[in-house]
């Protein structure tokens, strides 16, 4: 097991280089080629265990060439919104072609805000019966729909498009943006029926069959995706469809020869190679931790949930996620199981870490940010902040906090030492929140997000504390629950020393210092 120390050692260091991006990490050498990067690897046994984000993880060792000391490693995104967050821009933002629709759009949005009296108006106007006059409020709604599809608040503006269609209801691009906003919110199924109303209308537009591709693509049938994307690039070359087109068809030809299990609430899909002992198995532990998430967020999603089981390789070729991502979540759960018979403690935590992703991305539609997304499943799966806390309480002493405001959006680009970081502060900030009021203020500030409310305007309508507080408060949970000193040998000084000296600048300097540190004392 890797040791606490260590971990600690690399807490404490990216404090100070949280906004570096880049960090040591070790390489395992699989016989067949293929390179994992891990945060940390050590042979133990007939297991290779190594570190990534979602914790520890292990390999057999027979499958393992070698382990390469040292490197550099960089932090994927949070997983569990890909789907929902395709590369793909709403339909273009000119349904009416009647009216002045410049004119009607600067009446509604202006100095930053929407003139709900300026709507109002366009709707008492409407009341006559006038085609214009209900053509020019259908295009104030969409306008102030719009706006707040730029400012993320999809929740009023699915009000504001269903509106518009009250008083428009044939209006293709009216349609296409309430199946665009449904998309957004992983609302697949809702969004079809739109998708087909306006298919009715306009069977030759090529943004209904790009945006029907996406709804299939969240629904894991890929067969349609792919033929809906393809119809869309015959219409109209389209540089976000091909993009998409390329990933769904890489899915389809891994998963051609996949056999395929359901239950009350997955559909599982694995290769040949696995055991069908353990797809059963799997399937059977998803059912077990969906109802303990269900019963814990107050939650149940509502459309079955894909699980791919891969071999290492073709799960490295498919997701191109980093070497050393343990699993993944892009609206299908993916996780690697080579090796394995049965589902053992290690695979029972990764499905449940990912399964909480899944939870969460629904029941937000997509806006909770990367720290409450990773804070939440580790806490889950069972993790707890333990040896991390005593140095977190001591870097947030130290004036070294990561800032929340700095964990909301992706952590692409993150160093591994910095992913390990961040991903301390996301549990720790949880496991406080769930800790000091239980797990109904969780699933209090989930709606409220999911209502469009902004994480920070959430945590002040249900905990009554901004970021700030919230820190705090977590570091004086840290220090209340855990109550031990931070080792005298990590002082101040001895941080700077470490990570601002120019000889520790290169990764490998930094890996040999760390464990140079880890040696020089007993620690606690």
């Amino acid at each position: 097991m890797i040791l606490a120390s260590r971990i600690r050692t690399v807490l404490l260091g990216v404090a100070l280089l949280f906004m570096s991006g880049r960090a040591a990490a070790d390489t395992i050498v699989l016989k067949n080629g293929r390179r994992i990067v891990a945060l940390s690897a050590v042979e133990e046994g007939d297991k290779v265990k190594y570190l990534t984000s979602a914790g520890e993880l292990s390999l057999p060792k027979s499958i393992v060439d070698h382990i390469e000391k040292g490197g550099s490693a960089s932090m994927a995104g949070s997983p569990g919104a890909d789907a929902a967050n395709l590369d793909i821009a709403p339909p273009a933002a000119q349904p009416i072609s009647r009216g002045d629709s410049d004119l009607i759009e600067r009446g509604v949005v202006h100095d930053g805000a929407i003139d709900r009296p300026y709507i109002a108006k366009l709707e008492g106007e409407a009341r006559g019966g006038a085609q214009q006059a209900n053509f020019n409020a259908a295009m104030g709604h969409h306008a102030a729909a719009s706006f707040e599809i730029l400012h993320g608040d999809m929740e009023h503006a699915l009000a504001d498009e269903r509106t518009a269609l009250i008083y428009a209801p044939e209006e293709p691009a009216l349609l296409m943006n309430v199946a665009y906003v449904h998309l957004r919110r992983s609302e697949y199924k809702q969004s079809l029926d739109y998708l087909e109303r306006a298919r009715r209308v306009a069977p030759d537009n090529p943004d209904v069959a790009k945006l029907e591709g996406w709804a299939y693509y969240g629904l894991n049938k890929m067969d349609q995706a792919v033929a809906e994307w393809k119809k869309a690039l015959a219409l109209r070359p389209d540089a976000e469809v091909q993009a998409a087109l390329e990933k769904a068809q890489r899915d389809k030809k891994e998963e051609e020869n996949y056999k395929e299990n359901e239950s009350s609430h997955f559909t599982l899909r694995y290769s040949g190679a696995a055991a069908p002992g353990l797809a059963r198995d799997v399937l059977h532990m998803l059912e077990i931790h969906f109802s303990a998430i269900e019963s814990e967020l107050n939650y149940s999603p509502p459309d079955s949930i894909g699980v791919i089981l891969y071999t290492q390789e073709a799960f490295a070729d498919i997701t191109r996620a980093p070497g050393w991502a343990g699993a993944l979540n892009d609206g299908r759960i993916r996780v690697p199981v080579q090796g394995l018979n049965g589902v053992d403690h290690e695979l029972s935590r990764v499905l449940k870490h990912e399964l909480t992703h899944s939870f969460v991305q629904q029941k937000t539609h997509g806006h909770a940010p990367t720290w409450v997304q990773e804070g939440l499943a580790q806490w889950m799966e069972g993790q707890r902040s333990g040896e991390d806390a005593v140095v977190l309480a001591q870097i947030y002493a130290e004036g070294h906090p990561a800032p929340l405001g700095r964990l909301e959006g992706s952590w692409m680009g993150m160093g591994g030492d910095t992913a390990r970081y961040a991903y301390a502060w996301a549990l720790a900030n949880i496991e406080y929140i769930v800790q000091a009021d239980g797990m109904g203020d969780v699933e209090r500030i989930l709606d409220r997000i999911g209502a469009g409310m902004a994480t920070e305007a959430a945590l002040k309508e249900v905990l009554h504390s901004d970021y700030n507080d919230v820190m705090q408060s977590t570091a004086e949970y840290l220090r209340k629950t855990y109550g031990r000193r931070l080792p005298s040998a990590l002082t101040p000084s001895l941080l700077n020393t470490i990570v601002c000296h120019p000889r520790f600048h290169s990764a490998r300097s930094w890996q040999e210092e760390r464990l140079r540190v880890q040696h020089a004392r007993a620690w606690c």
